[in-house]
């Protein structure tokens, strides 16, 4: 499975531009600024029918146009010839999503035909960030492979702004009427039961892979682990809602559910967000999405698209020549590696004998 081609046309800094792929390794170098991560955010685009950067598909309207279009030929194994992916958004319009010219109904239908998985310097924010970066990373991962889980996590997070909407109306109406918080209670109950047993089960099938990737990177320096952190481990929903009664009325929101799980990030059993070095946290998130990869492609049973974004800041020379080792061996499929020191890409691939296409930009 791999991109061909992509065309852009009004996306972000492109007014028009064309590349074709190896399906192995491309290396995209060029200075800052000249578009290079907006490149691999179009091919996100194609997997995910979504910015990685942006939560806003408006924004990623080059300046002055009313849309944009990123079309991909895509190679599927199994499948005869080329099949094409579009996306469309216009101003003011709702995303247009299609498949050879087909369009989807819901966007999540797409989800996990053409995975992918994005290393960026953004990604420190699924350390430091809040835990809602760090939940909506880890569902975005396991919706790509259950279909189930992402309709429920779906579903539950509608049920809750329908729940805190019917709080908002009882507090401005300043009457409160528990009768009615039941009913979304139950509904948002048999979401959240499906949910917190997928996150646990995730978790305990993720850790022994990111260990092994840590491993390789750190050099066996140190030892991670990550706690999934839920209060129904240690009780019922429904009635952690029920006793919550009051709170929320007050709060006019659901202050308990699973929309308040976080995930713990460790390493030598210290808190990886207030004891470690750029180094060790950069080493982590890399490893982190490397056992994203291996786990993707062994319950989807293909090799997801691996997007390199400025990895090599702040690791030493080791780490990365280890890190260029593992991507271009044979369990990998299509990467795609950004840098703007073309003679380091050169370097590094020429002095391991790995073969590589290099695509400059202007």
């Amino acid at each position: 499975m791999h991109i061909e081609n992509i065309h852009l046309i009004n996306f972000k800094n492109y007014l028009e531009a064309r590349y074709v792929f190896s399906p192995s390794v491309n290396c995209i170098v060029g200075l800052n600024g000249v578009g290079k991560t907006n490149l691999l955010d179009a091919v996100y685009y194609l997997s995910m029918a979504k910015s990685y950067f942006s939560s806003s598909d408006m924004q990623n309207i080059r300046y002055g146009e009313q849309f944009f279009t990123i079309i991909g030929d895509c190679v599927f194994d199994g499948v005869e010839g080329c099949q094409k992916i579009s996306c469309i958004q216009q101003e003011g319009k709702r995303k247009i999503l299609k498949y050879n010219q087909k369009e989807y109904d819901k966007l999540s239908e797409h989800i996990g035909l053409l995975p992918a998985v994005m290393v960026s310097p953004s990604d420190t924010d699924y350390i430091n960030g809040l835990s809602e970066t760090r939940r909506k990373y880890f569902d975005s991962i396991i919706s790509q492979y259950d279909k189930v889980y992402l309709e429920k996590i779906i579903s539950y997070n509608r049920l809750l702004s329908q729940r805190n909407t019917l709080l908002k109306q009882q507090y401005e109406n300043k009457h409160f009427d528990a009768s009615q918080l039941q009913i979304w209670d139950e509904r948002l109950c048999a979401q959240a039961e499906y949910i917190f047993d997928k996150r646990k089960e995730f978790v305990k099938m993720f850790m022994p892979v990111l260990e092994k990737y840590f491993s390789v990177i750190s050099m066996g320096k140190e030892k991670v682990n990550i706690e999934y952190v839920s209060a129904l481990h240690d009780g019922n929903m429904a009635d952690m809602l029920q006793q919550n009664y009051e709170k929320d009325f007050y709060g006019q929101h659901t202050s308990v559910g699973i929309h308040k799980d976080d995930y713990k990030y460790e390493m030598d059993q210290h808190s990886m967000k207030r004891f470690c070095s750029q180094g060790q946290q950069k080493s982590f998130l890399i490893a982190l999405k490397l056992a994203q990869f291996e786990l993707m492609k062994q319950l989807v049973h293909k090799s997801p698209l691996l997007l390199l974004d400025d990895v090599f800041d702040k690791l030493d020379e080791k780490r990365i020549a280890e890190l260029i080792k593992m991507v271009a061996g044979k369990n990998f499929g299509q990467v795609f590696i950004t840098d703007t020191n073309q003679m380091r890409i050169n370097q590094l691939f020429n002095e391991n004998g790995i073969e590589y296409q290099l695509i400059e930009i202007q």
